[in-house]
């Protein structure tokens, strides 16, 4: 007897998916991120260095000198 070769096609409904194209190659991704985050840590470890510091203040009120001056000797 001869047999029938049934050959089912996948039968596709709508349009057909087209793949997403990367901005970043997925091989590549973790090493970009990092790199731009390091960057980013980097420029504000710059930024917080460079500040002046701004000067001595007053006081608070009630304030003993002399008794900071002694606690400090001890």
């Amino acid at each position: 007897m001869a047999q029938k070769k049934n050959k089912q096609k996948e039968r596709q409904i709508g349009k057909p998916i087209e793949q997403k194209k990367h901005l970043i190659n997925p091989k590549y991704k973790n090493y970009t991120w990092t790199i731009i985050i390091i960057i980013i840590l980097l420029i504000f470890f710059i930024i917080n260095n460079t500040r002046t510091t701004p000067g001595q203040g007053p006081y608070p009120p009630n304030y003993d000198q002399k008794a900071a001056q002694e606690r400090l000797q001890k």
